[in-house]
């Protein structure tokens, strides 16, 4: 088991290497550029389209804005709470000025995902809408691709049992177990329950619940990341000059921090932005292949937000919260560190808001996950996978509660980069059609502002 171990992790840091972080950053940046600064420019016209989409037009599963919820809920999530606080703890204050450049860049990357994923659906046998990176490689690019697609859908479908199911379970149970005292094994029946019963209902179901549980929880964090910094109001400016500053220059140790130099800023910053919002993995754009949607470009415009609400927007207030309160020269890392944050902003209260928060976060992780494994299965196997997989999904969960997920952290973790390699590649070689469809579409729009759904 070592020998394997050590071959994954030896895997893990060629492929979260520095070649997958310019492949990252490169295809989002040509994206970007060769939409012309679209997907920053048209932030506000994609929060009209996300407020339009609750009423569902055209065809499809569910309303453009269940779709964006859906994909919200697999990507808020731990990546939210640990993955900033690691990013800072590893890469210092200056990593969150790359997450935020990851995620102004990954933007264009969503964007042209989920354009891709509506262009080229597919109706199932069941009559459901289906899509994704391995519809869109295979409609897109042609049968000689057809290997790159079954491998996406290889990796995203293994890959989800740990980074999208058990890890989330894992972190559930440990959060309420150190806060409230949950036995670990009640934590992971409880959610085989919860979790096999939205899953029963398919993907309307899934919807239906992100819908509901999304807007409530990212509204909740962010109250309570406004509280912590109201209440830290005189040490933003410097959280700000921190992380401008130690962007391109080194940071000293001091206190708990053992230093970090300009390139750990870049590469934890680039790879727990992505962690987090998911921005070129191909995950996103299953789920918004079902969307209720009159035309691809409007579905892109809304889901391009995805990235923008889980990084600029939720992950910032984790990781101000973390430097107005100095909480990260305290040498702790993960969610330990943004628990301690809030802890030291709002004694007795805040270990308890991030443990409340991690674990619906999760929660909806697993859900949103469960939905990306599916179709990815889906389309390996057929329909006739999909009941047993809902069943070993839920099941999935309480093995994720009670054991402990080191090596299958990992492994997740691997795949999940060997998942953006054949995605990565495809919306190269599709950007052409993306950005024709685009101009087409901006172009028939004129300077008509109704609703395009």
């Amino acid at each position: 088991m070592e020998t394997i171990t050590n071959a994954v992790n030896w895997l893990n840091g060629v492929v979260w290497g520095t070649p997958m972080l310019v492949l990252i950053l490169g295809v989002g940046m040509f994206l970007t550029l060769g939409l012309r600064l679209l997907t920053i420019l048209k932030i506000p016209f994609g929060f009209k389209l996300l407020w339009q989409g609750r009423i569902p037009g055209g065809e499809g599963d569910i309303s453009p804005f269940n779709a964006l919820m859906t994909s919200l809920a697999a990507t808020i999530g731990t990546g939210n709470i640990a993955g900033v606080a690691t990013a800072i703890f590893l890469g210092g204050p200056g990593a969150v000025f790359w997450m935020w450049m990851t995620a102004l860049v990954g933007m264009a990357t969503k964007f042209s995902e989920a354009v891709l994923a509506v262009r080229f659906r597919e109706e199932d046998e069941r009559g459901k809408h289906v899509g994704g990176p391995m519809y869109y490689i295979k409609n897109g690019l042609g049968p000689k691709w057809n290997w790159m697609a079954i491998a996406f859908a290889l990796f995203a479908g293994v890959a989800g049992f740990g980074i999208g199911n058990m890890v989330q379970a894992n972190s559930i149970a440990n959060a309420l177990n150190a806060n409230f005292a949950i036995p670990e094994w009640l934590t992971g029946i409880l959610l085989v329950v919860l979790v096999g019963a939205v899953l029963l209902g398919g993907i309307e179901r899934i919807a239906s619940v992100a819908g509901k549980l999304v807007p409530i929880m990212a509204i909740a964090y962010i109250a309570a990341g406004t509280l912590v910094l109201a209440l830290n109001a005189g040490a933003i400016p410097g959280a700000f000059a921190l992380i401008f500053k130690h962007a391109f220059t080194p940071v000293a140790a001091t206190g708990g921090f053992a230093g970090a130099a300009v390139w750990a800023a870049i590469r934890f910053g680039v790879a727990r932005g992505v962690f987090s919002n998911e921005a070129g993995l191909g995950s996103a754009p299953i789920a918004h292949a079902a969307a209720q949607t009159k035309g691809p470009v409007s579905q892109g415009l809304v889901a391009m937000l995805g990235t923008f609400i889980d990084t600029v927007i939720v992950c910032s207030f984790t990781a101000l919260a973390i430097l107005v309160t100095g909480a990260w020269t305290s040498g702790e890392t993960g969610a330990a560190l943004t628990s301690k944050a809030f802890d030291l902003a709002l004694p007795g209260v805040g270990g308890y808001i991030i443990a409340a928060a991690l674990a619906v976060f999760a929660f909806t992780t697993i859900l949103g996950w469960s939905y990306y494994c599916e179709r990815s299965l889906e389309y390996l196997f057929g329909i006739k996978i999909i009941m047993p997989f809902r069943v070993v999904w839920s099941l999935a969960a309480l093995v994720g509660a009670t054991l402990k997920l080191g090596f299958v952290w990992l492994l997740a973790d691997t795949l999940n980069a060997l998942m953006a390699i054949p995605n990565l590649i495809a919306l190269a070689l599709l950007s052409p059609i993306v950005f024709k469809i685009t101009k087409d579409f901006f172009e028939t729009r004129g300077k008509s502002e109704d609703n395009p759904f």
